[in-house]
């Protein structure tokens, strides 16, 4: 098994540590970025909501459509990303409770 290594992200301002592979690192802070220019662009849409529903309403359109959501798109990506999705989603809940 490949080892993984600690990178720290950040969605909307908060820093989470996940653990990856090397090799999916480039992609993974790629994407950050991508996800965290459309929260910014979902707040000037639809002034008014919450933090969390610009977080979810990016990640739903990462997650649904990987290929078209703006950047590159590679087929062993878009599994990594559901379940990197996921894992935040999961932590987001449980800052919320």
């Amino acid at each position: 098994m490949e080892p993984l290594i600690p990178v720290n992200i950040v969605v909307a301002d908060r820093t989470y540590r996940i653990k990856i592979r090397t090799e999916e690192e480039e992609d993974v802070r790629r994407v950050m970025k991508e996800v965290n220019e459309k929260i910014i662009e979902f707040k000037a849409a639809y002034a008014g909501k919450d933090i969390q529903d610009y977080i979810a309403m990016a990640l739903i359109m990462y997650a649904t459509h990987p290929a078209t959501s703006g950047g590159k798109a590679q087929a062993g990506v878009a599994p990594f990303l559901r379940e990197k999705l996921q894992h935040l989603d999961n932590l987001l809940d449980e800052q919320l409770k």
